[in-house]
């Protein structure tokens, strides 16, 4: 059989999606990393779309990849003009990469509703535009925009389009479910029929308007497709393209087909929570293969199973795609459960005292309303504090806020507290800190005072940000005087984790889950692994 290749369009197809905007520097960086995964090609985008898109380019030219062809994006030439003398074409020839992809219509109402043109016209444009890339010396992937559309409506104009490509010299042909409305039986289905015609290889591109993109794309490798275009973590048009970082782990570890990328699955799940930065948008926790839920466990019955017989309950190991276990701390959760967790500070069984103290206690704090499925950072803290491997890291003395408000200017938070604080080696520091903060809101000047505080003693704070904050009203029915819980998530660019604080004061309860953010890095990063 042969290799897969991975078409990334991230870059290009994917900032299309709502929400999704990437920096200048952020482009180049991306394009390094999907580099280091190994994906074959990665599509930077437009030239002509914006300055931003063309500086892009020219940059690249001072970039070396390790594996990666970089591909421009763009049309074929416009109606009755030669190729030549088209600027989309000539933007493609003057990005310089060593792969370009040119789209084209396959479908006969694109090309007399949009493009306004005849049908020989628009496969006029098609081979022009091909063969005038091909003959500058550039690899030519050609995108058939709307085929499967334009196949059902008239399947002999769409093989016409695919035998122009091919006559061309395009190096693959990119069936594309612009729309996304196509189901995986018509992707078998018509790519049978195709098997029949003399043509370049077949490539697939499909939008999950209809939730099945992955499901089509193994559809279409299943019919012989070799190459296959997607989106990290699904990003795209609408809903979204198909998920790389769910086909790629499919293609290989349920296909078994093999592919360059196949070789760095490890790094996969590291690769979808980088662009998540990136884009500034919270991570998908439901993900398959990459999400922290994937490999989450929340019955008592299930983690008791895990512990004799992992296959039974995860179809993969989770660090094969750089994933890791999970055991949910919930109302569910039985002894098992906590040996679980115990695990990592030694060997403990369901009849330990240990054991028996934290069941306890994780359902004493659960009546209390605190929940520890989201917030596990807070009870790793609880089982230091249990046996006795918990090193504080601040004491709170006080602290104090104020909010104002002047006409029409944003309301505004000051806040000030004073610690007592433990070094970097573990021992106190003999002498009470201060800091102070402005924020829009009480938890972000909150947030800003005790880093203000703690920072001159622990530049690792400058390491940490707080990438969600999630609060619930736990008995609604006390109107003003209802308990919150907060959730806050923290990154340190590399790990997330998740903690919690209940109050009816919502400052307390989120300032008893920012202490406990960074008290469980300073106990199992800080003064562990000597991050400073």
């Amino acid at each position: 059989m042969k290799e897969i290749i991975i078409y990334d369009t991230t870059l290009r197809d994917g900032m299309q999606g709502t929400g999704i905007n990437f920096t200048l520097a952020d482009k180049l960086q991306i394009a390094r990393e999907l580099d280091e995964l190994g994906i074959d090609y990665i599509e930077g985008g437009f030239p002509l779309a914006n300055k931003k898109e063309a500086e892009f380019f020219d940059r690249l030219k001072q970039e070396s990849f390790k594996h990666a062809k970089i591909t421009a994006f763009g049309s074929t030439r416009q109606p009755n003009i030669k190729a030549e003398n088209d600027p989309n074409i000539d933007a493609l020839l003057q990005a310089e990469t060593p792969a370009v992809t040119v789209v084209g219509k396959s479908w006969k109402a694109h090309v007399e509703l949009v493009l306004h043109t005849s049908l020989q016209e628009n496969l006029n444009m098609i081979y022009d535009s091909i063969t005038t890339l091909s003959k500058a010396g550039r690899e030519v992937i050609f995108d058939l925009e709307h085929f499967f559309d334009g196949y059902k409506d008239d399947p002999e104009y769409a093989i016409q389009v695919l035998k122009a490509g091919t006559e061309a010299g395009a190096t693959v042909l990119v069936l594309c479910d612009t729309n996304g409305g196509t189901l995986p039986g018509e992707v078998t289905a018509i790519m049978a029929d195709l098997s029949k015609e003399k043509l370049k290889p077949l490539g697939a591109h499909f939008h999950n308007d209809c939730g099945t993109a992955v499901a089509n794309s193994l559809a279409a490798i299943h019919a012989g497709a070799i190459h296959v275009q997607g989106t990290v973590n699904g990003w795209g048009e609408r809903a979204g393209n198909a998920n790389l970082c769910v086909l790629i782990p499919n293609l290989c570890l349920k296909l078994k087909r093999e592919a360059h990328v196949c070789a760095q699955l490890k790094h996969l799940t590291a690769l979808s929570r980088f662009m998540f930065e990136k884009a500034n948008i919270i991570p998908d926790k439901r993900q398959p293969y990459v999400g922290k839920a994937a490999f989450s466990h929340k019955a008592g019955q299930h983690a008791d199973v895990l512990s004799k017989a992992a296959y039974l309950m995860e179809h993969i190991p989770s660090e094969t795609v750089g994933n890791e276990r999970r055991i949910l701390l919930s109302e569910l959760a039985g002894k098992s459960t906590i040996v679980k967790k115990l695990s990592k500070y030694g060997d403990f069984d369901k009849s330990s005292s240990e054991v028996k103290k934290l069941v306890k206690e994780l359902k004493h704090l659960e009546e209390q309303g605190y929940e520890y499925e989201a917030a596990e950072a807070s009870f790793d803290l609880i089982i230091r504090r249990t046996l006795n491997r918990y090193t504080p890291l601040l004491e709170l003395q006080n602290y104090h806020l104020e909010s104002f408000k002047s006409g029409s200017s944003p309301a505004k938070t000051v806040s000030k507290l004073f610690l007592k604080i433990t070094g970097a080696d573990g021992t106190p520091i003999n002498k009470e800190v201060m800091g102070a903060a402005v924020g829009l809101g009480p938890v972000e000047a909150l947030d800003g005072s005790l880093r203000d505080a703690l920072s001159p003693h622990h530049p690792f704070l400058s390491h940490i940000k707080l990438s969600d904050y999630a609060v619930r009203v736990l008995d609604p029915e006390r109107a003003a005087a209802a308990r919150v819980r907060v959730f806050i998530t923290s990154f340190d660019g590399q790990r997330s984790w998740g903690t919690v604080g209940v109050s009816e004061n919502i400052v307390e309860a989120s300032w008893q889950a920012l202490v406990d953010s960074i008290e469980y890095y300073f106990n199992n990063y800080v003064l562990q692994n000597g991050i400073s």
